[in-house]
């Protein structure tokens, strides 16, 4: 397992009555910390990991007296005034946009599931075609793009293993000899399943499919998918790089905090950022894992990113906020950071925008 010599250089963490960023503590220069991209691992490689990734935490999993005043206080669904606003939720499905090898595109096709299209690839992250996950209601959109649409479908990426990230009806629907990219520890769920080109990643580390690179990226966040794993896998997003520099973030599941500034300074020219902007209430259960609207645009210009496109909203009930709240909350994050309107692409579900 790669050794992760970051420096413990302290950065702003969100208060727990408001999940705010707190008073910051400034963080050291970025060159204190970006060191050049490791060379790209061999795809495929069978390698072997720890039993646990726990040290990775960057904040402790709720105990039992967090799961007590859960019990007294907290809520799963908005109220009814916050589900009234499910035939408002945007979606616009459309035909995917015709590219080039030049060409970046994403389509949403809802949740952290995009068609994202670069350097000649069509890669999808976290695929979840399902019309319901383990534990939720059904999808409150419909999938935005139809499985039959798709392009040949060239790698996967996973975020991590939860039900709505890591969705085992939607994979079998995918060739077996597809390349995989997958978090260290996730192998093994894949090779039960007899997918044959699957590449685990520690983080920081990359490979390389068709001269496009494809970096693992840490997260603040967790992983589980039974009663007895429990961080027996690792958790992160991907970035994803072209051969002529163009540059997107795939985020995947995460709270906010140090790692975006490092991300950014390691992977500098970041031109889209695909950040999760909902689940977010109630804020001090879900903040540590889950950005809301503020922390996600201040995670942007965190990552030096020049456009952003939120994600994991306005598909599936996971928490207690109301449904279009994570939209009109990004919005005016953004007008409010002063960033042009423009480079927010909140794109409906089925949405698609090209980067020339």
């Amino acid at each position: 397992m790669t050794q992760q010599s970051e420096p413990t250089t302290t950065s702003p963490t969100p208060s727990r009555s408001t999940g705010r960023p707190a008073a910051s503590v400034t963080l050291a220069p970025p060159s204190a910390y970006a060191p050049p991209p490791a060379a790209p691992r061999p795809l495929g490689e069978r390698r072997v990991w720890p039993r646990s990734f726990h040290d990775r935490l960057t904040a402790p999993l709720p105990g039992l007296k967090a799961f007590a005043r859960f019990a007294r206080e907290g809520a799963v669904r908005p109220d009814k005034a916050g589900l009234a606003d499910i035939p408002l939720l945007p979606y616009e499905p459309g035909p995917l946009p015709e590219v080039d090898a030049r060409t970046v595109a994403v389509t949403w096709a809802g949740h952290a599931s995009w068609v994202v299209r670069i350097g000649g690839l069509t890669v999808l992250t976290d695929p979840v075609w399902s019309r319901r996950i383990l534990g939720t209601p059904a999808r409150m959109t419909p999938v935005g793009v139809a499985w039959e649409a798709l392009p040949p479908v060239d790698a996967v990426v996973i975020s991590h293993n939860h039900y709505d990230h890591l969705d085992a009806p939607t994979l079998r629907r995918l060739p077996r000899d597809i390349p995989v990219f997958v978090p260290a520890g996730l192998g093994r769920w894949f090779h039960r399943r007899h997918f044959t080109c699957v590449t685990e990643l520690d983080w920081w580390e990359a490979a390389e499919l068709s001269g496009v690179r494809i970096d693992f990226v840490p997260a603040h966040h967790w992983s589980k998918r039974t009663l007895t794993d429990t961080c027996r896998s690792l958790w992160g997003g991907w970035v994803f790089t072209a051969p002529d520099g163009q540059r997107v973030y795939f985020a995947g599941d995460t709270g906010y905090g140090h790692w975006f500034s490092r991300i950014g300074s390691r992977y500098p020219g970041i031109d889209l950022a695909l950040l999760p902007i909902g689940a977010y209430d109630p804020r001090w259960w879900l903040r540590d894992v889950h950005c809301d609207p503020e922390e996600a645009v201040q995670a942007a210009q965190d990552l030096g990113a020049r456009r952003m496109a939120p994600m994991h909203w306005g598909t599936f009930i996971l928490s207690a906020e109301p449904v279009l709240e994570p939209l009109t909350r990004v919005r005016a994050a953004w007008e409010k950071a002063g960033l042009p309107r423009e480079d927010l692409w909140d794109l409906p579900v089925g949405g698609s925008r090209v980067l020339r």
